[in-house]
């Protein structure tokens, strides 16, 4: 298992996607969260096609952070459902690696 990760989440308000980078980076589940948008999204939600302009969240983190990040973006996400997916950084500049697990250690 890789020690790095990036999750990603979208939300359809900007505000939320700052305020939710906000609180991961400032509670130390993560070392930086970048939103971007608005993009669009097309997905069925309750037997409907939907179409969403949405604000995507890029997370960088560590697996072993990973369960609590995610409760954290359960509680914080507006969506009953929302999307919170894990991918692992297979390889990277070690520095900026190494500055992950520094800002994501406890302060």
């Amino acid at each position: 298992m890789t020690e790095f990760i990036q999750v990603s989440t979208a939300t359809d308000k900007r505000e939320d996607a700052e305020r939710i980078s906000k609180a991961i980076v400032e509670n130390r589940l993560a070392a930086c969260a970048q939103v971007s948008g608005p993009i669009s999204s097309f997905y069925w939600w309750n037997d409907n096609m939907e179409e969403t302009e949405e604000w995507r969240i890029i997370i960088k983190t560590t697996m072993d952070i990973y369960p609590r990040l995610e409760q954290a973006l359960k509680n914080f996400h507006p969506y009953e459902v929302p999307e919170i997916i894990a991918v692992p950084i297979t390889a990277g500049n070690s520095d900026f690696l190494e500055w992950i697990k520094k800002e994501t250690r406890d302060k």
